[in-house]
Parts: C-alpha cells; sequence; structure tokens
C-alpha cells in the first residue's frame, strides 16, 4: 500500500495525472480523509488531467452529486451527509458509474454500496497532505 507525501498542489496534480493514466470506466475511488485533507482537490486535478475543465469542480456537498465531462466522465459524491448505504443508489450512482470514473468523498459512509477499486486515504501532513493509496489488483503506481 504506497503511502505518497503531497508537500504542495504540484504534486497533487503529479499523483492525479498518474492515477489518471490508469483508471478505467467503472472504477470507483474511495476517497477518506479529514475536511481539508484535500480529497476535493485531488478530484479537480483527476478532472483536469482526464481533459475535463477543473474549474467546474468543487465540493458536491450540498448537491451530493456532480458530474464532470472528460476523456472518462467523473461523478463526484460527497457521502458525508449520506446516513446509509442505500442513499448511494438513490441517487442513480450504480448507472452513472458504468461509463465513468467515481470519486466518492468520505466513502467510509457509503461503504456496503460502494464496492470500490482504489482507496486513497488523505491525511494533513505539515503543511502539506499525506495520501495512502490502495490500487486495484495489478495496477503499480
Amino acid at each position: 500500500m504506497p503511502e505518497v507525501l503531497l508537500p504542495d498542489e504540484a504534486a497533487v496534480a503529479a499523483l492525479a495525472e498518474r492515477i489518471a493514466a490508469a483508471v478505467q470506466p467503472g472504477d470507483r475511488l474511495a476517497l477518506d480523509g479529514p475536511m481539508g485533507a484535500g480529497k476535493t482537490t485531488f478530484v479537480r486535478h483527476l478532472v483536469a488531467a482526464l481533459g475535463g475543465d477543473p474549474t467546474l469542480v468543487a465540493s458536491p456537498t450540498y448537491t451530493l452529486l456532480h458530474q464532470y465531462e472528460a476523456s472518462i466522465p467523473v461523478i463526484h459524491v460527497d457521502a458525508c451527509r449520506l446516513e446509509r448505504a442505500g442513499q448511494l443508489a438513490a441517487l442513480g450512482f450504480d448507472e452513472l458509474c458504468q461509463d465513468a470514473v467515481a470519486c466518492v468523498e468520505w466513502a467510509a459512509q457509503v461503504e456496503a454500496a460502494l464496492e470500490p477499486t482504489w482507496r486513497l486515504a488523505f491525511a494533513h501532513h505539515g503543511a502539506g497532505r499525506r495520501v495512502t493509496i490502495m490500487p486495484p489488483a495489478g495496477i503499480t503506481l
């Protein structure tokens, strides 16, 4: 399980580019970590690395779900306010994710319904961030 130190936003962008090169439609990225640890910033850079418009990326805290056009569309969910895993299905999550990459912040809230292929755990690390990555079997970053 690789652990990567991200001292600045350029390092977040570089990590997102590496992951963008490895993701496939249908992949589900479970993003966990405390508030302000860089989950939405990572999604912004992932969207950019996939050819989408990063200026459109915002935390979906109040809308629960955003969709971004890119070479592989990105579904961005904030599960913080979901009380149970079944609420993820009510958003049409499975159907939306068939041909997209899903990034789910606060993924532990909906673990039973998520079935993630990637896990990224973000943490504060001094002035930067630290992320622990569990990619799918056979993927090396």
